[in-house]
């Protein structure tokens, strides 16, 4: 074989190769209570600190909502969008007191541990001393609240009623007794090279071979 062909061929592996380690590994997931506050539009932002340290101020609204989510930007936000004066309309301020708004949505079926029911999504007024963290606001409308060893909040009221924060990987997400994988229309259906990966080697392949055959051609 000349040299001419075999260094054809091995840019055609080479090619080959940067297609293939160019897909994306599947990132694990993990199910767990996220954390939320509406900020000055209205709108449910990511909390950048856990409920134990954050102390909102009276007037804010909260929220919690259980799901599996692979990082902050992938998370799922409450989805009742209640405001402040209608679930904290019947609760007069007292001094040295503050009131926090709170959603809690326990998430889908989808989300659910395996053997267990989300209950209803729920919103209350806690009224808890100025000083207050958004933890002791929790505490006080949405017991019992469970957690692990690192202070991560693993249940509220009670949900779930086991596990903490576990990890699922990319292509086991159970969300409940059975794994679920996507459909074949949205790509790689069973763990495999998605339909355009596989589409962007055969193309690599073709011009590879091409690019080889014009080259002997060349030099016939």
């Amino acid at each position: 074989m000349s040299k001419l062909r075999r260094g054809g061929i091995a840019l055609l592996v080479g090619a080959v190769l940067a297609v293939l380690c160019a897909a994306p590994a599947q990132a694990d997931a993990y199910r767990y209570w996220s954390f939320w506050f509406k900020n000055d539009k209205g709108a449910w932002a990511y909390a950048t600190q856990g409920p134990a340290t954050a102390k909102p101020s009276d007037g804010d609204v909260e929220g919690f909502r259980f799901a599996v989510s692979e990082d902050s930007a992938d998370a799922a936000k409450p989805r009742e969008d209640a405001s402040f004066d209608a679930i904290c309309a019947g609760t007069e301020k007292k001094d040295g007191q503050k009131r926090i708004a709170l959603v809690v949505d326990f998430g889908t079926d989808k989300d659910a541990p395996s053997g267990e029911a989300p209950p209803k999504p729920r919103t209350a007024c806690a009224q808890i001393d100025a000083d207050a963290t958004s933890a002791d606001a929790l505490a006080a409308v949405a017991k019992p609240l469970r957690y692990d060893s690192n202070a991560l909040l693993c249940a509220i009221a009670g949900y779930p009623k086991s596990g903490c924060g576990e990890q699922l990987s990319g292509d086991t997400q159970d969300s409940g007794d059975a794994a679920k994988k996507p459909a074949a229309s949205e790509g790689d259906g069973d763990g495999g090279p998605s339909v355009g990966l596989l589409a962007g080697v055969a193309a690599v392949l073709v011009l590879g071979v091409a690019a080889i055959w014009q080259a002997r051609r060349r030099r016939g």
